[in-house]
């Protein structure tokens, strides 16, 4: 991997800049759930089950890229809430795979649906039709940096 010394001051500040940028489109997006809904990262889980299937607290952290710990704590608060179960592989017994219940995956298109009207109502009040053709060209560039982080 290069150094960042290495790298042209205008692509260093490119990645300063959409750092910036991405963390207060993050940040917007929290605030504007009530104390007690589901996070983000707990979204993160259930959308990644909903769209992948069962897995295990292990792998789930992995793709997740965060400690096993602060998975167990993430799956231990959607198990609370009835939004995960957990049950015994049935290929390996001494696997345990997380899935996503229907009250989960209820609650993962609510979630979807608040975000996305938000965002929504965004891009139709604030920005061109150009503008908006410009965003949706950069969405699988900018999917393809978050798999590369």
């Amino acid at each position: 991997m290069a150094e960042l010394k290495e790298l042209s001051p205008d692509l260093v500040r490119a990645g300063a800049d959409l750092r910036v940028a991405v963390g207060r489109i993050a940040r917007r997006l929290r605030q504007a759930h009530a104390v007690g809904e589901v996070t983000l990262s707990e979204v993160s889980v259930l959308a990644r089950l909903d769209r992948d299937g069962p897995n295990t607290s292990a792998a789930l952290a992995e793709l997740e890229r965060i400690r096993p710990q602060a998975m167990g704590v993430t799956l231990s608060e959607l198990e609370g809430r009835g939004l995960v179960r957990r049950e015994a592989d049935r290929a390996d017994g001494r696997k345990v795979l997380i899935s996503i219940t229907p009250a989960g995956r209820n609650t993962l298109s609510q979630r979807r649906s608040a975000s996305t009207e938000r965002i929504t109502r965004a891009l139709a009040e604030e920005f061109t039709a150009v503008e908006r053709r410009r965003l949706l060209a950069v969405l699988p560039l900018l999917d393809r940096l978050a798999e590369r982080l």
